[in-house]
């Protein structure tokens, strides 16, 4: 179906500008296409859509308590129909892939990817998948490996929580909660953690394998947690383009000084600061340390840090923008997306900004197709009947 979105505030590169908007077959278009239904978006604004490159909040889905778990597919549909009421057009689930058992492990990984490239077709976001490989997960490092040839590729993510867990003492902070999420009792964690730890002299041969395969298969590479600039320097020569959320703010600083993006979380910036005490995001974004943010485990967080950080009539709210979308797209290679400009595709969403502390998305669209709607059909439409939202 063609669009004319009229009576808008469009986000452009200056600023918002009241202007119409015109799609043709799921594309921006310069011109308005014959047959094209009017899509009243007064009072209302029109902005990217936003891509989501690092998310796990799927795994509230999966496992809402510990040791409960629903069924794969049913959970991948209901946080289909979470990320586009937020606002998120473009999803990259961070499946985690470890050498715990349980909710994150290579049985619990095969299920979702197996359930993923089932649905993608059917699910109204454009989900993809982003594979976080904890390095110490030697014996499952040959199937993720293999999942870096699926199409679209994968994003893959290089982890290393083992480390900080036996050196800095970070087990016996957590050992209850990644005890629950395994399955285990505390006592046969820390066993399984022992055994695993003393294969840490086998760990950087496997990271550089996977590396070299991710960089000839055109996966985009990316490193998690990074402790120190010595690391950045590391994952950069293993082709590691981003750093994703690093440890230190002299981490951050050499990211930075390199051109490089550096990715966080958007709750951070809702909720006033880390929850467990890393970079404050906003104090990063204001010092030019932070280019992307991510929703991490809280679909909602991207829609409610851009208000946060700026508000639509401010000279800075297209770059506290960009944080959630052209910049995302950028770092996952998607360059058909993340700007309202002719020719990319047609994701974008209508936000209704009259509370600014509690922005409501009224439509989302993908591709041209509106896959959620809340108070939008109500509004005044000229030609075509608007079509029912599939995901409202």
């Amino acid at each position: 179906m063609n669009w004319h979105i009229q009576g808008g505030r469009i986000l452009t590169d200056r600023g918002l500008a009241s202007a119409d908007l015109n799609i043709t077959g799921g594309i921006l278009s310069e011109v308005q296409a014959s047959h094209a239904s009017t899509i009243d978006a007064d009072g209302l604004l029109v902005l990217p859509g936003i891509v989501d490159i690092h998310g796990d909040g799927f795994e509230r889905q999966i496992m809402p308590r510990p040791g409960v778990r629903f069924d794969t597919a049913l959970a991948l549909k209901d946080t289909d129909r979470q990320l586009v009421a937020n606002g998120v057009t473009t999803a990259f689930h961070g499946v985690t892939v470890s050498w715990e058992p349980g909710l994150r492990s290579l049985e619990a990984a095969k299920q979702l990817v197996g359930a993923l490239c089932d649905l993608r077709d059917a699910l109204s976001c454009d989900t993809r998948l982003h594979l976080r490989w904890e390095t110490f997960a030697l014996d499952q490092m040959a199937q993720v490996i293999q999942w870096l040839s699926l199409s679209p590729r994968p994003i893959v993510a290089l982890n290393d929580h083992t480390t900080g867990s036996v050196l800095n003492g970070t087990i016996a902070r957590k050992i209850g909660q990644m005890a629950e999420r395994s399955g285990l009792s505390r006592e046969e964690y820390r066993t399984l953690l022992d055994q695993i730890w003393s294969r840490r002299a086998e760990v950087a041969i496997a990271i550089e394998q996977l590396a070299a395969t991710a960089r000839a298969n055109g996966n985009v590479l990316l490193a998690h947690d990074e402790a120190s600039p010595e690391e950045r320097m590391y994952y950069r020569a293993l082709g590691a383009k981003a750093s994703e959320f690093p440890l230190t703010l002299e981490t951050a600083k050499a990211a930075r000084q390199m051109g490089e993006d550096v990715i966080l979380g958007a709750p951070n910036v809702v909720r006033g600061g880390s929850h467990n005490g890393a970079l404050n995001a906003t104090e990063a974004i204001r010092a030019g340390l932070c280019t992307v943010l991510t929703s991490d485990y809280h679909y909602p967080s991207p829609l409610h840090a851009a208000f946060r950080l700026s508000s639509p009539g401010a000279s800075d709210f297209p770059l506290i923008w960009d944080l959630v979308s052209a910049n995302p797209a950028r770092v996952a290679g998607l360059d058909d997306r993340g700007l309202l400009v002719a020719g990319r595709r047609a994701d974008l969403i209508l936000v209704d900004a009259g509370d600014p502390e509690h922005p409501r998305v009224v439509a989302t669209m993908v591709h041209g197709q509106i896959v959620y709607s809340s108070g939008l059909s109500r509004r005044p439409t000229v030609g075509t009947t608007m079509p029912v939202n599939k995901a409202s």
